[in-house]
């Protein structure tokens, strides 16, 4: 084995290594998964806002679904025994309840996948049509009347209102 080879070898090692632990740490603490949740969650009582966000004053579906929210996180909080709820069936319990509108962003699956798509696809059709529109515009403005005159004649009317509006 040559030298260089070796090294290749490990530093190829090295970052596997850093690849393998880099998502190993620490479990979140219960609050921690609470901010998380409780902010990919919508509440439900017509505000249109987050459920950690919602500022109304007495209302019930916010704090009725903070509980529900911390209750999940703590029901098999690894003091019980048992291994905690995975974000993914809290989040799916929510669904089940309340429906897919609970979500404060649509899923990657399935067809959601379009809410994530089309605005995109909508863009790019747009600057498309953005782009073919300005090309078919003439720049060139011609005067009334300027059907019958010569090219020469033209180009010296421009060349005066240049001089005349000093451009």
């Amino acid at each position: 084995m040559t030298l260089r080879f070796r090294y290749v070898v490990q530093g190829l090692a090295i970052v596997i290594v850093c690849f393998t632990f880099l998502g190993a740490g620490p479990a979140k603490s219960v609050d921690a998964r609470f901010n998380d949740l409780g902010h990919k969650l919508m509440c439900k009582c017509g505000c249109g806002q987050i459920l950690l966000e919602c500022n109304h004053t007495g209302c019930t579906y916010s704090t009725q679904m903070r509980n529900e929210l911390m209750a999940a996180l703590t029901r098999g909080a690894p003091a019980g025994g048992s291994t905690p709820e995975s974000d993914e069936l809290v989040l799916q319990s929510f669904v089940q309840e309340y429906g897919a509108t609970v979500l404060a962003a649509p899923t990657t699956k399935g067809f959601n996948i379009v809410a994530w798509i089309v605005p995109f696809i909508a863009l790019i059709a747009g600057l498309g049509l953005v782009t073919v529109i300005v090309r078919k515009w003439n720049f060139r403005v011609q005067p009334v009347g300027a059907q019958d005159l010569q090219p020469a004649e033209l180009d010296a009317l421009r060349h005066r209102a240049r001089e005349e509006t000093e451009l």
